[in-house]
């Protein structure tokens, strides 16, 4: 069976993920950091931003891929995948502002974790 659902949703989390590393990239450069975040808060932030989309949506995606596999139907992999994109970029949103608004961060951890164990449920009990 082949998967035609979760590569497009894996692709543009890709183009999420070079935006978040851009970000990262111009922070170090406008702060003059090489490595880490030198203590700068702004760097801080772009970097926990990235680090986390890296942390999480990996493990979503593969979750995702297996519950294609599975035969899950159309929908449930939608929802799933849309929650995860919503998600991080909620979460990155409300992160990477210097006044953290935890509205947009804990929205979009709620829309990832829904993603992840969505996936793990649809894989154990499916």
């Amino acid at each position: 069976m082949a998967l035609h659902i979760v590569p497009y949703y894996a692709a543009g989390l890709a183009l999420v993920f070079i935006l978040l590393s851009i970000n990262v990239i111009s922070g170090r450069s406008r702060h003059k950091v090489t490595l880490g975040s030198g203590g700068v808060s702004d760097l801080e932030r772009r970097v926990r931003v990235h680090g986390n989309f890296a942390e999480y949506v990996p493990v979503t995606l593969l979750l995702l891929a297996m519950t294609e596999l599975r035969g899950q139907p159309a929908s449930v992999l939608h929802a799933l995948c849309l929650c995860l994109i919503i998600g991080r970029l909620l979460h990155a949103w409300g992160v990477s502002r210097q006044i953290e608004n935890l509205g947009f961060r804990a929205s979009g951890m709620a829309l990832i974790f829904t993603a992840l164990g969505g996936a793990a449920l649809a894989i154990l009990i499916g």
